[in-house]
């Protein structure tokens, strides 16, 4: 018993100081307490705004289209021949004036045909001058047959004359009015004639006038299809030509945008009220044409529901300088722009405004959403008409930054707010 006291005794004198200690270090973890940290205030996010201010604005809208001429002409072979001449100047490219041949068909038969008509309207005035000659020698029997008659018929009442003899002269009356009819029906006959020969001859000599191609006005030539030597028939195209005294534009426009832009001419105004620019991009500039609105196309694109505008540019050919300005021509594609007055307005970038909502930032320095309306765009500008005052800093960072409610710090787009008065003065939009 005395051992097994004595090793109870050194087993918890060993494993008593170790309880404690283990219990010490346990008891420890539960009272350690982390540090006091000082309090810091969430820093409130930058965002890119524009302080809204009216801007000088030229209202306008941009439309495009391919370049026509304003008149096109096809020579069309209205005589059959052969070409006998044609001109230097008949070949695709030229330019040739008002009035010059461009080429001759052969007349002979037409001169011909005119020399027949003319032969047969002397033969006429011949056979008038017979037959009038006739008829005046018919007139003066027919004058004597009815003297004639008239002293016969007073015999035969006094019983002088007889019934027999009365008969006789009445006969010879009727024959001599008989030859005088016929002679002034004769006269008639000839006198239609004379017009049917004369309306023959007026067609010969208008077709005559056909054998000769001139220039109507002003052209370039296009396709060439007659040559020297080759016979044409009637109706068959000799070649084709454009007018270079003007040049036409039939851009797109969108309804919805062109709507805005003609109200705010007045209330009565039209399209063709508004001022139009064509313009070509070249390499390090833009080729510009002061252009009219001729007229509006009548129909209405159906996929893109805009419609159709004619812009009219003038003598584009003497508009033309080497190296700088280039002459419009077919099938050249270029921007057209129909602008208003201008006047001041609030502009924002498009993208600012989504859904006809932007956001602001307010005195308070947080972050409010506001309902926008948007008069009308052009290109990345959208011009505001409700919503938005001016002194209201709008934001223009991406709206995945920029989340309703939260604090932020306007920063001042100045270059943007520079590139959009650049805009909305007339500057090009680059879209």
């Amino acid at each position: 018993m005395t051992g097994l006291a004595k090793f109870i005794g050194r087993a918890a004198a060993v494993a008593v100081p170790i309880a404690l200690g283990a219990l010490t270090i346990a008891w420890s973890d539960t009272l350690k307490q982390e540090p006091a940290g000082k309090e810091r205030s969430p820093q409130p996010t930058p965002v890119r705004v524009i302080t809204m201010q009216p801007l000088d604005l030229l209202p306008r809208v941009l439309g495009y289209g391919t370049v026509e001429p304003a008149r096109e002409w096809r020579a069309v072979a209205r005589v059959e021949g052969e070409v006998i001449e044609t001109s230097d100047l008949l070949a695709n490219g030229e330019i040739a004036a008002a009035g010059t041949q461009l080429l001759r068909i052969d007349d002979t038969d037409l001169r011909l045909s005119l020399a027949q008509a003319d032969a047969q309207l002397a033969a006429l005035d011949v056979k008038d001058e017979t037959l009038a000659a006739s008829r005046a020698i018919n007139r003066s029997d027919l004058d004597l047959s009815r003297r004639e008659l008239q002293r016969q018929e007073e015999l035969s009442t006094q019983g002088i004359a007889t019934q027999a003899a009365l008969d006789q002269i009445r006969r010879q009356e009727l024959a001599a009015r008989a030859k005088l009819v016929e002679s002034e029906n004769q006269l008639a006959l000839n006198a239609a004639e004379r017009e049917i020969l004369k309306a023959q001859r007026a067609a010969t000599a208008r077709s005559l006038e056909f054998a000769s191609i001139v220039a109507p006005y002003d052209v370039r030539i296009g396709s060439v299809e007659a040559e020297l030597g080759q016979v044409v028939s009637r109706g068959q195209t000799l070649l084709t030509a454009e007018g270079i005294d003007a040049a036409e534009i039939a851009a797109q426009f969108s309804i919805g945008r062109m709507g805005p832009l003609v109200r705010s001419l007045g209330k009565d105004a039209t399209v063709l009220e508004l001022d139009a620019t064509v313009r070509l991009p070249a390499i390090g500039h833009t080729v510009s044409w002061d252009a009219t609105v001729d007229r509006v196309g009548e129909a209405i694109d159906a996929r893109t529901q805009s419609a159709s505008v004619v812009v009219r540019v003038d003598d584009p050919l003497g508009q033309a300088q080497a190296g700088q300005r280039p002459p419009l021509r077919r099938n050249m594609f270029v921007e057209v722009e129909l602008s208003a007055p201008a006047r001041k307005a609030l502009v924002a970038p498009g993208d600012a405004v989504r859904d006809g909502e932007a956001l602001i930032v307010t005195a308070d320095g947080t972050l409010e959403k506001r309902p926008v309306t948007v008069d009308f765009t052009i290109g990345s500008l959208a011009v505001i008409s409700g919503g938005l005052e001016p002194g209201d800093m709008l934001v223009v960072t991406d709206p995945a930054v920029a989340v309703p409610g939260m604090a932020v710090k306007a920063v001042e787009d100045k270059a943007l707010k520079q590139e959009l008065a650049r805009i909305a003065k007339g500057g090009e939009t680059g879209k």
